[in-house]
């Protein structure tokens, strides 16, 4: 199991970066080798990924999202992840968005890829987009989903 934990500083406020951050099917505008997101209903989603020219579909659920703080996720199927999106007010027109990610890669091509730093530098790479992608929208969100998921309950 490997842990990604990538930052990137936004020039726009909390809630027009929390609010985009929201919307997933917006992800393959900014996103490496995200080919498409469906948003199945308000806590579970599927994902059409290509890494390395091999494509892979997997279904995700929100375990936990606050409005203006965090967005947590988890894999229901094909490579075993999990992480959370934080969003941190800096100032009235900047917010730090900060990804932790815990991802088991699955194959070899995933396995070199983690040893190799690529997962790290795609992250990296995606926070970089979208700072470009809110910026170059004068902050202005694609749309929003302020709804509260709370963590479930520890067995």
């Amino acid at each position: 199991m490997s842990t990604i934990t990538k930052s990137v500083d936004v020039q726009a406020d909390v809630t027009s970066v929390y609010n985009q951050w929201t919307q997933f099917t917006e992800f393959p505008r900014f996103m490496e080798g995200v080919d498409r997101i469906e948003q199945l209903d308000d806590t579970h989603t599927r994902w059409t990924v290509s890494i390395a020219g091999v494509t892979r579909e997997f279904d995700a659920t929100i375990t936990e999202q606050h409005p203006d703080q965090r967005v947590a996720w988890r894999s229901d199927s094909g490579p075993d992840h999990a992480g959370v999106v934080t969003v941190h007010r800096l100032d009235n027109d900047h917010t730090r968005v900060t990804v932790q990610m815990d991802i088991d890669p699955d194959g070899v091509v995933e396995n070199v890829a983690d040893k190799l730093g690529v997962l790290d530098r795609r992250v990296q790479g995606d926070l970089e987009r979208f700072k470009t992608f809110v910026e170059n929208r004068g902050g202005d969100e694609t749309g929003a989903w302020r709804g509260d998921v709370d963590r479930p309950a520890q067995s």
